[in-house]
């Protein structure tokens, strides 16, 4: 009997049944599609040894005018500036610096508790603190272990608070495991009976943010530590924005800005150990907003522009809906005038504004329920907004990414496109994906895009699990999707780099699609197809051998493989009942690859299916047009 050549449709496919989609892929982790044929994906490795403090959700990378190639990074609890590769420089703002004298501490003998009083000192519980100008407390709490960044470990009163005292000499970034604060503490003895002396000076570091969304009032709602102990509850009814950066570049330097909070300016001149100040500090500002929801600078035309944020004639008191720019080429200037170009506009239709992302023609700006196309007219008007659609949702403020002059997002149940006009894409996976989601954390879910293979990604959160640890990816040369497993918090396509870089779960940058594996470690890839029948599945089948096709091109393993699984049974809805697992090995290394020439198998039922699976280092594969014997063995 002919052998039988299995050659599926291209993509994952999961809006029916697994009988109804044969001839297709109906399950599939950590594997892609490259001209209609499934392959392993690209592994992963540090980008840099060193980790940073908190969750990233924000990278943005460029080149300064001396050709250093640095990478904005935004945690849940502070910025960092990544040079080549290097270390993680801590660049956050400081929100307020203390007189000499205001603050001083006390302590416990034999306790490395350290109590600081500092009249309405403004800090939450894990705040970032920098003391200078202490003196001893006596005994073991010298000036060395006064005189160093500290992380406020629990909020006592509008006045008081406390930190853990660690040894002289070490620093935040040296203290932690997997970016978590491991100290080596220091306990004061019964000399130390000093408060700091006189000249004690605190830098506080802007307030952390949340890392994971929170609904409600009352008990267990924002920080734990937020306010003093027994003062009244001040947590809205609404969601505790989660901690949100958006950047850009003006010129070479750095503007950034935290989700419904102020907007800073990070100036290369001052070097790595210069920390970025609030935009409104700088020599000359003049009306500038103080409170946004993100901030983007026009490259076509160098306006710096402000979104969700106060208005010029009501400074401190957001709008949600309110646009203000500044004045062409400058930081600065703000405020409306005859012989400048700043101005502002405000958007009629939703709630508040969810982010704007910028295409090579214009800038696009999603409400709630809209979509605005924004884009520059010059003088006298500067910018002009139209409505482009109505009735749209969108996941959150990284639910979007441009491609070309196309724009991707996920909304609530739905993917879209905007190419000109906004279409909702045909989605082959859509109830799996939306059926296993945590939409209480829905502000995490990111879109990324993958340009060398034609992909855009989403990273979400599964229902059970507060972190993203699922992707669904589009592919939009093929019109296809797929499906997997990966926990990223962030992505950052390739382009300064050679590499696309994600942020992964352990406070750690990725350098993506590099060799096979997860950092060294293998890592298992596998899609199984949906079943097949012989005729209308009223016969029994009898498989007697398979035939092979893959490739093991690029694998540096010494002897790449993969398993091949066939699967039957005798009914759509019922279990498999035999399977045969067979690896498939390269069985040498010349130019034109070999493989086993055929697999001999017993398996009988109406319908398979066939699983190509991957576990171990340095392996990749590409699956081609396996055969399988296969024969008619009466129906019963």
């Amino acid at each position: 009997m002919p052998l039988t050549k299995l050659q599926f449709k291209p993509g994952v496919n999961r809006e029916t049944t697994s009988y109804t989609n044969e001839g297709g892929w109906f399950d599939v982790d950590k594997v892609r599609f490259r001209f209609g044929m499934p392959e392993k994906i690209g592994g992963w490795e540090k980008f840099s040894q060193f980790s940073y403090l908190g969750t990233a959700r924000a990278m943005h990378p460029w080149v300064a005018l001396d050709n250093s190639r640095y990478i904005g990074i935004g945690t849940s609890l502070k910025y960092y500036l990544n040079q080549d590769g290097g270390l993680y420089n801590d660049i956050t703002p400081i929100r307020a610096t203390t007189a000499a004298g205001d603050v001083t501490f006390s302590v416990t003998n034999g306790s490395s508790t350290i109590t600081v009083t500092d009249a309405n000192h403004g800090a939450v519980s894990g705040d970032f603190v920098t003391f200078s100008g202490a003196a001893s407390l006596g005994g073991t709490i010298t000036a060395g272990v006064l005189n160093q960044e500290y992380n406020i470990t629990e909020i006592l009163t509008s006045n008081t608070y406390t930190i853990s005292a660690r040894a002289s000499g070490t620093s935040i970034a040296d203290i932690t495991v997997d970016g978590q604060l491991a100290p080596t503490l220091v306990p004061a003895n019964g000399s130390d009976t000093g408060n700091g002396g006189s000249s004690v000076v605190g830098a506080y570091q802007i307030n952390i943010g949340l890392n994971t969304s929170t609904f409600g009032a009352g008990w267990g709602i924002g920080f734990w530590g937020r306010g003093a102990w027994g003062s009244a509850a001040s947590t809205p009814v609404v969601t505790s924005t989660l901690r949100i950066w958006t950047h850009d570049n003006f010129g070479e330097d750095l503007l950034m800005n935290v989700r419904n909070g102020g907007i800073y300016y990070w100036d290369k001149t001052g070097g790595l150990g210069s920390r970025a100040v609030s935009l409104d500090s700088l020599p000359g500002a003049s009306t500038t907003p103080t409170i946004a929801k993100q901030v983007l600078v026009s490259d076509r035309d160098r306006h710096i522009i402000a979104f969700g944020c106060d208005t010029e004639s009501n400074p401190g008191v957001q709008d949600p809906l309110a646009i203000r720019f500044s004045s062409q080429e400058s930081l600065t200037d703000w405020g409306a005038a005859a012989n400048n170009t700043a101005g502002e506009l405000r958007l009629g239709s939703g709630s508040e504004i969810v982010m704007a992302i910028e295409t090579r023609q214009q800038v696009l700006v999603f409400t709630d329920e809209s979509l605005y196309a924004m884009q520059y007219l010059g003088p006298p008007f500067t910018f002009g907004v139209n409505l482009v659609s109505e009735n749209i949702t969108t996941m959150g403020p990284l639910a979007a990414v441009p491609v070309e002059d196309n724009v991707f997002w996920m909304g609530l149940k739905e993917f879209y496109a905007y190419g000109g006009t906004v279409q909702r894409l045909p989605c082959t996976v859509r109830d799996y994906v939306f059926g296993d989601i945590n939409l209480t954390q829905r502000e995490k879910i990111v879109a990324s895009s993958n340009t060398s293979f034609s992909e855009v990604w989403w990273f979400y959160p599964s229902a059970t699990s507060e972190v993203n640890d699922r992707y669904v990816v589009y592919n939009y040369q093929q019109q296809i999707w797929y499906y997997g497993t990966l926990s990223r918090s962030f992505w950052m396509d390739r382009g300064i780099f050679d590499q696309p870089i994600a942020a992964g779960p352990n406070n750690y940058l990725y350098s993506q699609e590099t060799g096979f594996d997860d950092d060294g470690s293998a890592f298992t890839a596998y899609i199984e197809s949906s079943q097949i029948d012989i005729g209308d599945g009223d016969k029994f089948a009898f498989i007697r051998r398979m035939i092979p096709d893959v490739t093991f091109r690029g694998s540096t393993a010494a002897s790449p493989s993969a398993n091949f699984t066939i699967k039957t049974r005798n009914f759509p809805g019922g279990d498999y009942l035999q399977s045969t697992e067979k690896q498939v090995a390269k069985t040498a290394s010349v130019p034109v690859e070999q493989f086993t020439e055929q697999v001999h198998l017993r398996l009988r039922g109406r319908s398979f299916a066939m699983r190509v699976e991957s576990d171990d280092s340095g392996v990749g594969w590409r699956l081609g047009s396996p055969r399988l014997d296969i024969r008619t063995d009466g129906r019963r």
